[in-house]
């Protein structure tokens, strides 16, 4: 019989003082081969503990943070009920303590027209004087220097202009005539202001005047006097309850003619400032009234 038939076989999970003796120890040989299998077979059952091991750890873990979640958001008698037996997120109670504030629309107001303040006397207020609205000692247009002559103001308006004037400013209730005179190079021309109460009353004064309405020039300072007798070049216009008049010519006595250009751009001249200027005052009451 050969070495090992017969014996009982040889478990790798017992001790060796456990282990089926294999006919005479002192001096047999072992089996190697199946002690090797037997080694491998005892790795592979560890390795398959580790792994469900493992794995069953995992499921424990997520079970329990499952739990920690449930608890932290609700009783637990409330977490296990479907979600319609929840109540409605209406009738959950807000943080807010009281309504909204609410404020009403606010619109800033209109600009104030400075329209309205030249054409009515109860509005225009603001002191008027012939120097406060020809200020100065000349006037520059462009190019062109003027220098500033006499001024003068009146409430008797017939006694300041001439010709079929004099009816027509007495007709709509001419309250005042301001008069100022400006020159350069031997041609002068003097711009006539007439005020009237209501801007219809001047726009009127206006449309009522002809080609015979003519303001009266005014000498003095150094300009001679000028469309004494003479033919000269005169303009008509209003803005708001003004009405103003121009008178422009030679200051040697020579008439006017179509090709003198030069008097006609000097009284063109000053009827645009003129304009300026009344303008001008309607713009400053108008923010001076929207300040206060």
């Amino acid at each position: 019989m050969s070495y090992g038939q017969g014996e009982p076989p040889w478990d790798p999970w017992k001790p060796g003082s456990q282990q089926p003796q294999w006919g005479n120890q002192s001096g047999g040989t072992p089996d190697w081969a199946a002690l090797a299998e037997a080694s491998e077979s005892r790795n592979k059952r560890r390795r398959l503990l580790l792994i469900f091991g493992g794995a069953f750890a995992t499921l424990a873990i997520g079970a329990a943070v499952a739990v920690a979640v449930v608890s932290a958001n609700g009783d637990s008698q409330t977490s296990g009920k479907p979600t319609s037996d929840l109540p409605p997120s209406a009738a959950i109670p807000s943080d807010s303590t009281g309504a909204d504030p609410s404020f009403e629309p606010t619109t800033a107001p209109p600009p104030l027209d400075p329209m309205d303040f030249i054409s009515s006397a109860k509005k225009d207020t603001a002191p008027l004087s012939p120097d406060i609205l020809f200020p100065g000692s000349q006037l520059t247009m462009g190019d062109r220097v003027y220098r500033k002559g006499a001024t003068a103001s009146t409430t008797k308006c017939a006694t300041a202009v001439q010709g079929t004037l004099p009816p027509v400013v007495t007709r709509n209730d001419c309250t005042r005539v301001m008069r100022v005179t400006y020159a350069k190079d031997g041609i002068a021309v003097t711009v006539g202001v007439a005020l009237f109460d209501t801007a219809e009353q001047a726009t009127k004064a206006k449309k009522e005047a002809d080609k015979k309405s003519i303001v009266t020039s005014l000498p003095g300072q150094g300009v001679r006097a000028f469309c004494r007798t003479a033919i000269c070049r005169t303009t008509t216009n209003s803005y708001g309850r003004y009405a103003y008049f121009t008178i422009s010519g030679f200051t040697n006595g020579k008439d006017v003619t179509d090709k003198d250009t030069k008097v006609f751009t000097t009284g063109d001249d000053l009827a645009e400032f003129t304009f300026r200027q009344i303008r001008r005052r309607g713009e400053a009451q108008a923010s001076a009234a929207a300040t206060q």
